[in-house]
């Protein structure tokens, strides 16, 4: 019996190892036309979803630094000549804030923005006036009677402040008594002024006081 020729065994051998070298190939192709997502890398550990800024910040904490950074002049100074912009007043509310236009002007230009203290300063009538100070210079930049208010309101906003026997100077040494820092807001609501304290840590804690006793009936953190 003759032996195959060498030359056919060769050739044989050639196309076997061509066929299993196209298999990768032909499945690639076979691929062709679907789109696979490239897989996400892995989050670091403990890294919640909408967490904090590159610096550690949450926007809140980032906002209230942005706006004491700004500010020069303390709430107890900025409080003291919106009272004096009413004859015979009485602080009710007072907060830290970034500046809006002025009633009755333009808004003001894009650019640096410029923080001021809000207040609300009863009469001795009760009458409520809306003062607001400049954080930086100190000075009044508006002061004017809040519309809208009948008899109720004014007898509402006289009694509030009548039946508040403690100041809101008293209010907040005991709010910073208990917790360092510096404050952004008091405001007489009902029986008992709120104290706002934001701290070295951009965190806010504010203190409810009773406006009779003195004493602290409710404490919050907010570290958002």
């Amino acid at each position: 019996m003759t032996a195959p020729s060498r030359p056919r065994t060769l050739a044989a051998a050639a196309a076997l190892c061509a066929a299993l070298a196209a298999a990768p190939l032909l499945t690639a192709c076979g691929d062709q036309g679907e789109t696979r997502p490239a897989a996400a890398p892995p989050s670091p550990a403990g890294s919640p979803t909408g967490s904090p800024s590159p610096g550690g910040r949450t926007q809140d904490q980032a906002e209230r630094q942005a706006l004491l950074q700004a500010t020069k002049v303390p709430w107890d100074k900025a409080a003291g000549t919106a009272v004096a912009a009413v004859p015979q007043g009485r602080l009710a509310d007072i907060e830290l804030k970034w500046a809006r236009a002025t009633t009755g002007s333009p808004s003001p230009s894009p650019g640096p923005r410029t923080p001021e203290w809000e207040a609300t300063v009863g009469a001795q009538d009760g009458t409520a006036h809306s003062v607001r100070v400049d954080a930086v210079t100190g000075k009044v930049t508006e002061s004017r009677t809040d519309p809208g208010q009948d008899a109720e309101d004014k007898q509402e906003m006289a009694g509030l402040l009548k039946g508040a026997t403690v100041t809101p100077q008293q209010a907040v040494k005991t709010a910073t008594d208990r917790t360092k820092g510096t404050v952004t807001a008091v405001q007489l609501d009902d029986t008992a002024w709120s104290v706002d304290i934001v701290t070295g840590d951009w965190n806010k804690t504010t203190y409810d006081i009773d406006a009779k006793s003195g004493s602290i009936v409710r404490e919050h953190v907010d570290r958002d």
